[in-house]
């Protein structure tokens, strides 16, 4: 009898394993080339307001006070510095996420 149960409970345990990945995969499914075009223009988006925005102040900073400093390439280098520290975070989170995901998967397939 203690035999049958525990085959039982194992059964149980292997087909509640095999409910889990298939919902996963049901979920992992629904992110398409769609999703990976979106995230690449949010990435190119976070790049390209900072440094046009810093862009256009230095002109217009430029065009307002007559100095050495070129406030227009100045501010251009501060917004690719801006954009590529957004950019990073972006990229940094999605990954954590997707890292998080992968392995709480393994966890319950052990």
């Amino acid at each position: 009898m203690n035999n049958e149960e525990n085959h039982k409970k194992k059964l149980s345990r292997d087909v509640g394993k095999k409910e889990e990945r298939k919902q996963r995969a049901r979920q992992r499914g629904k992110t398409t080339i769609w999703f990976g075009l979106g995230m690449f223009g949010l990435v190119g988006w976070s790049v390209a307001v900072p440094v046009l925005i810093g862009t256009a102040l230095g002109l217009w900073l430029d065009s307002r006070f007559e100095s050495g400093i070129s406030w227009t390439l100045m501010l251009m280098a501060a917004g690719i510095i801006a954009g590529a520290l957004n950019a990073w975070f972006w990229v940094t989170k999605e990954r954590r996420e997707i890292e998080k995901e992968r392995s709480s998967g393994r966890e319950n397939d052990e």
